[in-house]
């Protein structure tokens, strides 16, 4: 699986910004797709998943009701809509993809990575 994330930018704190991944390669509705983040100085960390047919959807209690993941199986993408930015939202966020969703959800692990998109959000 190729995974292509895209999306990133500058926004000020309270804007929005939302994260693409296009996935392709094997089937991609088989598998389990998550987002995690590296901020400077810190090591890479879970944010948000998402099951392969979008039942099970989980989430780091930081970016609970300001972050939205979601995909589309028949565009082969996964989102992750940013809402309420705040200055700490800053990382490399990383797109992933793995066929055990709790793998991927709790012990931070996936079989294929995208390059990582850049957030700055400015205060």
């Amino acid at each position: 699986v190729q995974l292509q994330a895209s999306g990133g930018g500058l926004v000020q704190a309270g804007g929005s910004l939302r994260l693409s991944c296009a996935a392709s390669g094997r089937t991609v509705s088989n598998y389990a797709m998550g987002w995690f983040r590296q901020a400077p100085g810190k090591e890479r960390a879970f944010e948000a998943s998402i099951s392969s047919a979008g039942r099970n959807i989980y989430y780091e209690d930081s970016v609970k009701g300001r972050f939205t993941i979601s995909r589309d199986n028949a565009k082969n993408t996964v989102y992750l809509q940013m809402n309420s930015l705040k200055p700490e939202d800053t990382a490399v966020y990383y797109c992933a993809a793995d066929r055990d969703f709790n793998s991927l959800s709790y012990r931070n692990r996936a079989s294929y990575w995208g390059q990582g998109t850049l957030v700055t959000v400015s205060s």
